[in-house]
């Protein structure tokens, strides 16, 4: 059901925690299945993400989307990071159930918020970048 790769980025997740004074933190949930991931970066002045963290409270697929896309965004500028999306993160894991794709999407829109987050504390914009929704079933449903 599960690959290897999703299988071990649950049992041995990268980048679990918070970062102190992160540049930016966002927070997405899914309603439906009660699934909620936070992301931390720390990007430096040149706009590179210097360090991704996140906490998930979720199932097995949320826990191993979150840990992918710390390590997809980490070494990226926030441009290429906003290139991440919901494909990238399943490709990267070989795949998911069908059941389990709405796990990438939190995971990409939670790499949106706390990009979000960073553009409102700086004052700046980030070109492409739309305002997150708290709900990935407001995604789903469009």
């Amino acid at each position: 059901m599960y690959s290897e790769k999703v299988m071990d980025h649950f049992s041995n997740p990268r980048n679990v925690g918070e970062i102190e004074n992160p540049s930016g933190v966002g927070t997405v949930g899914n309603a439906k299945c009660g699934d909620i991931m936070r992301m931390y970066l720390d990007i430096d002045d040149n706009g590179v993400i210097r360090e991704a963290k996140f906490k998930t409270f979720g199932c097995g697929a949320a826990v191993a989307t979150s840990s992918m896309a710390t390590e997809l965004v980490k070494g990226k500028t926030v441009q290429e990071a906003l290139q991440v999306t919901n494909k990238a993160v399943m490709e990267a894991l070989d795949g998911l159930p069908p059941l389990k794709v709405h796990c990438s999407l939190l995971a990409e829109e939670a790499i949106h918020a706390a990009l979000w987050d960073y553009a409102k504390k700086n004052g700046i914009v980030i070109e492409g970048l739309k305002e997150p929704v708290d709900d990935i079933e407001e995604l789903e449903e469009e």
